[in-house]
C-alpha cells in the first residue's frame, strides 16, 4: 500500500507539471509535453502487451512498438502543422499494420499468423487509443478541460470503486464480471461511477475558478455536462480495466509490468484511461 501511495503521489505530481506547461506555455507547445507522455505510454505499453501475449517476432515487435509509439505525435505534427491531424493518425497505424503484414509473407518463418495478428491487435488496442489521446490534447475548443477530465475522472473513477468495494463488498456481495476479476463487486461499480462524475465536477470547477472558459454548443449547464461525461468516462474505465484483466487471465499473468510500483505496469496503471480516452474525445467533439 505505501509503494501505491508513493507511485499515486508521483503521478499526481506530474500531471499537475503537465497541465501547468500545457496551460501556461504559448503557442500551443505546452501541448507537446503530454504528447512526449502518451509516446510514452504507448511505447511502453506496446511493450508490455507484446511480452505478455509472447508470440510476436523480433521484427514485428520493433514495428509495432515503434508505430505506436508514433500515433499520438503523428496527430500532434499534422494539427500544428496546420493539417489533419487525423490523417497523421490513420497513416501511421495503417503504415505500421502494413509493414506487419509485410513481413508476415518477407519473413514468414518467423512471423507467423498468429504473431501477425498478435501485433495488429496491439497496433490497435495501444496505438490507437493512445493516438486519441493525442486528438484530445490538441482538440480546437476546450482542450485543457478535457485533458483534465481525462487526468481527473479516471482516478476518481477507480479510487471510488476500490473504497466503496473494500467498504461495502463484504455485505454487497455481487460481483460485477467473476470470470474476468474475481475480485470487483457490483456495489465497487456503482462506486466508480459516482467517483468518475464527482471528478469530472471537480476538473471543471477547478478549470472555471483557474480563469478557464468553457466553449460548449451544448444547452446544458457546465456541471450538468461534467455530470454525463463523467458517468460515460467512469463507465468506459472500469471496462478498461476488466478489458485489460480478461486479456491478462487469458495469458495467465498478474501484472503487466513492474515499472510503477504498487499499480505494476504502465497498462495497468492506464487501462482505464485508454478506453476513457474514447468517451471524452466524443463528449467534446459533439459539444463544441
Amino acid at each position: 500500500m505505501k509503494a501505491r501511495i508513493i507511485t499515486s503521489t508521483v503521478y499526481v505530481l506530474a500531471v499537475v507539471a503537465l497541465c501547468a506547461g500545457k496551460w501556461l506555455i504559448p503557442g500551443g507547445y505546452g501541448a507537446l509535453l503530454f504528447d512526449a507522455l502518451f509516446c510514452a505510454i504507448a511505447a511502453i505499453g506496446a511493450f508490455e502487451l507484446i511480452r505478455a501475449l509472447g508470440t510476436v517476432s523480433l521484427l514485428q515487435r520493433a514495428v509495432t512498438i515503434t508505430f505506436c509509439a508514433l500515433s499520438a505525435p503523428m496527430y500532434a505534427l499534422m494539427s500544428m502543422l496546420g493539417g489533419d491531424g487525423w490523417t497523421g493518425l490513420a497513416g501511421c497505424l495503417a503504415a505500421g499494420a502494413v509493414v506487419v503484414c509485410i513481413l508476415f509473407v518477407a519473413d514468414h518463418s518467423r512471423s507467423d499468423l498468429k504473431s501477425t495478428l498478435s501485433s495488429l491487435f496491439v497496433i490497435v488496442y495501444v496505438g490507437l487509443l493512445t493516438g486519441l489521446m493525442g486528438a484530445i490534447n490538441h482538440l480546437e475548443n476546450n482542450s485543457m478541460l478535457a485533458i483534465l477530465f481525462l487526468f481527473v475522472s479516471v482516478p476518481f473513477a477507480d479510487a471510488g470503486a476500490f473504497l466503496i468495494g473494500i467498504s461495502l463488498g463484504k455485505v454487497a456481495t455481487l460481483k460485477l464480471a467473476p470470470a474476468v476479476s474475481p475480485n470487483k463487486t457490483v456495489i465497487g461499480f456503482f462506486g466508480g461511477l459516482i467517483g468518475g462524475m464527482g471528478g469530472a465536477v471537480a476538473a471543471y470547477y477547478v478549470f472555471v475558478a483557474l480563469g478557464g472558459q468553457p466553449a460548449f454548443s451544448t444547452a446544458l449547464p457546465g456541471w450538468a455536462f461534467s455530470l454525463i461525461v463523467g458517468c460515460a468516462a467512469a463507465l468506459a474505465t472500469q471496462f478498461g480495466d476488466l478489458f485489460e484483466s480478461a486479456i491478462k487471465r487469458s495469458v495467465g499473468i498478474k501484472d503487466m509490468g513492474r515499472l510503477l510500483p504498487g499499480h505494476g505496469g504502465v497498462l495497468d496503471r492506464f487501462d482505464g484511461t485508454l478506453f476513457a480516452g474514447i468517451v471524452i474525445l466524443l463528449s467534446f467533439v459533439f459539444a463544441a
